[in-house]
């Protein structure tokens, strides 16, 4: 069996597993793909401050997102497609947070269904919507996430129009995967994937097809897909949303202390600093840069979360010592399930928890409610992203 001893060697075993199209959609960005790089690489610009003759026993990483306990401030954030990187993928990755005891957030353009994912866990999930013109879908979608026995609602707001994803177009990316004389023969290099894809009848997108009005199949999802964004969307109809929910809502998208500040106005329960893993506007800043200029703009008055970038759990130590409350990690678990499923998933919440209780430590920490910019060397500038670094 192979040993993983970060993030990095999931990474490697997940793009020998996995068909070239779904790692692609993964693994890659909008446009030259800058900011995709600077959410890790900025990461790497803060420093931590060692500390030493420290008690570092009955250390604790628990804490709590929008008033859930966790065994640490990671959540699985939403990603689309993940049944398509491992046969039933949303299940399994449910499984493992839920047994981990952290949430999981599941998203709308997910191949198992909300019913599918509610079906096979016992404890409450996240669902992830996005911002669509359709209000009796959108009315549909929070009614079955009640029924699923949900306990947020996280709004996506930075995918009004769709950022251009070279990889995709020029691989041909659907669900199921259109068979092409090269998609087949790069599938036929990954025999375990496509034997456990055989085995499983989620292929499709299970929260949109049989769903959405006209939705029967691939041909009329595309049609669907193309026009459901709502490109006017405004603060206000974000407020509805939260009046039709009636529950916890986590806004994620927010990049800037202004949107940060309309986000407290509407009443939202947190927010998700997050540029959606640079697959959307190349060349904004990377997620861990905003970070202080939006606790600065809202303070105590909102739960702040951070999404992008994080691949260790010093990424997570860092964003937390920065004022994030909670963090997220995408790419990061859908290594490990691509990896090796379910099981994949529990070792890269292990990789990542074994990192942050260490790192902890060596900062002299015994409690993550208790990490602050004391434990850090941050940059001249870091906190201004007008400031050239």
């Amino acid at each position: 069996m192979p040993v993983y001893t970060n993030i990095e060697d999931l990474r490697r075993r997940y793009a020998r597993r996995t068909p070239k199209m779904f790692y692609d959609y993964a693994e890659s960005g909008s446009w030259t793909e800058q900011t995709f790089r600077e959410n890790t690489s900025d990461f790497h610009q803060i420093r931590l401050k060692q500390r030493v003759a420290v008690d570092m026993s009955g250390r604790s990483t628990r804490g709590t997102m929008i008033g859930e306990d966790v065994a640490m401030p990671v959540a699985l954030a939403p990603v689309g497609l993940t049944g398509m990187q491992s046969a039933d993928g949303e299940i399994k990755a449910a499984r493992a947070a839920e047994k981990f005891g952290v949430p999981f957030t599941l998203s709308t353009m997910s191949i198992c269904s909300i019913e599918d994912v509610a079906e096979h866990t016992t404890k409450p999930f996240w669902f992830q919507v996005y911002t669509l013109k359709d209000d009796d879908f959108m009315r549909r979608l929070f009614e079955r996430a009640k029924a699923a026995n949900c306990s947020a609602i996280v709004v996506t707001v930075d995918l009004q129009v769709l950022g251009q994803r070279h990889k995709d177009i020029k691989n041909g990316l659907s669900a199921p995967p259109k068979l092409t004389a090269r998609s087949i023969a790069n599938m036929a290099t990954k025999i375990p994937w496509g034997l456990e894809m055989l085995g499983t009848k989620r292929r499709s997108f299970g929260n949109i097809v049989g769903h959405a009005k006209g939705v029967t199949d691939p041909s009329s999802l595309s049609t669907w897909t193309s026009e459901a964004f709502d490109v006017s969307l405004n603060w206000k109809r974000i407020a509805l949303f939260k009046e039709w929910w009636g529950g916890k809502l986590i806004i994620k998208g927010i990049m800037t202390p202004e949107d940060a500040r309309h986000a407290v106005e509407i009443g939202a329960d947190a927010i998700i600093v997050s540029n959606h893993g640079g697959r959307q506007l190349d060349g904004a800043m990377s997620s861990i840069r905003m970070l202080p200029s939006i606790m600065d703009a809202v303070g105590d008055d909102i739960e702040v979360h951070l999404d992008s970038g994080i691949r260790s759990g010093q990424d997570v130590l860092k964003a937390l010592a920065l004022g994030a409350k909670g963090t997220y990690i995408g790419r990061a678990f859908t290594y490990g399930l691509g990896a090796e499923g379910e099981e994949g998933v529990t070792k890269a919440l292990n990789i990542i928890h074994k990192e942050l209780d260490t790192t902890m430590a060596l900062c002299g920490e015994t409690d993550v409610n208790r990490l602050g910019p004391h434990n850090l060397y941050v940059p001249k500038g870091f906190e201004d992203p007008t400031v050239k670094l």
